[in-house]
């Protein structure tokens, strides 16, 4: 037997529903071993056909969705027609509710959200694409190593042609921010704090403001290519821009909001979108 490994063969990003942090954001690296007999080609199985076909089945499977756990005891599920209804309530007995397609959840069989059950049903979808060779298939699934703040945060974009239109998927993302020229740590923490398991909204996509047991929540809903999505959850969890919340307008918008508090300083914003991408904003970019 020989085993054909690719490291960093995609990252996926995604939401999933945690018990004491509620929606959380997150990026996962993917690396894959395939152990199998040479083929003709005296291969296990071709680099490019790796690349395609299973970080394909790959994306397919969890790549911005919202992976929640079937087997959480305070989740109801409600199916009509193609939408998903899911009502959650976190250990602090706070409500979430997310409506969407179908194909924008994964409703993962255990009681919490792991790597571990995660990995196990990305090995299945991968042996669906894989030649008959093929004996086994290893994941590797790990986060990036980050030296400095970082902040989980979720959110949709509804004018996205792609994946991105889901209202809840999301990324655990660095940020570096200068300020006159040199890198500032503790700007980076503040802003990482202030955003830590955040959910970035537009406001125009803001439908109405709830109080629900002492607690205040926003909900959100907007209609786009995939279909109608919506998303009810706690105020405090919850961060508004004016503009969408793609990443460049990120840059901007913290940008914007670093120099209200630092206006004599020259300030510049190096947002990423997960892992090893993103934007930028402020000085000589």
């Amino acid at each position: 037997m020989t085993t054909l490994f690719v490291d960093q063969l995609t990252v996926i990003d995604f939401a999933y529903f945690d018990a004491a942090r509620g929606i959380v954001g997150e990026s996962w690296i993917v690396d894959i071993e395939l152990e199998g007999e040479l083929d003709d080609q005296g291969m296990v199985f071709d680099f490019g056909d790796v690349k395609k076909q299973i970080k394909l089945a790959i994306d397919n499977s969890v790549d911005h969705k919202f992976i929640v756990p079937a087997n959480y005891e305070k989740l109801q599920v409600t199916q009509t027609g193609n939408q998903l209804l899911l009502e959650i309530q976190d250990n602090q007995k706070q409500w979430y509710r997310h409506q969407s397609p179908n194909e924008a959840v994964v409703l993962l069989a255990e009681s919490s959200v792991n790597m571990n059950a995660v990995k196990q049903l990305l090995i299945t979808e991968c042996h669906k694409v894989v030649p008959n060779n093929v004996t086994s298939i290893k994941l590797h699934l790990s986060t990036e190593q980050i030296d400095g703040a970082y902040y989980h945060y979720t959110h949709g974009l509804k004018k996205h042609l792609g994946d991105c239109q889901r209202i809840a998927h999301g990324h655990r993302s660095q940020i570096h921010i200068f300020e006159n020229g040199d890198r500032n740590s503790e700007l980076e923490k503040f802003w990482s704090e202030k955003w830590q398991d955040i959910y970035i909204a537009t406001e125009e996509d803001l439908v109405k403001e709830l109080r629900i047991d002492e607690v205040d929540y926003y909900h959100f809903a907007y209609a786009s290519q995939q279909g109608d999505f919506s998303l009810t959850l706690p105020k405090a969890n919850c961060h508004l821009m004016k503009n969408d919340s793609t990443v460049e307008l990120i840059a901007v918008h913290i940008l914007k909001q670093l120099k209200a508090i630092k206006p004599k300083s020259e300030i510049k914003v190096k947002a990423f979108e997960g892992v090893n991408k993103g934007a930028m904003a402020g000085y000589n970019i």
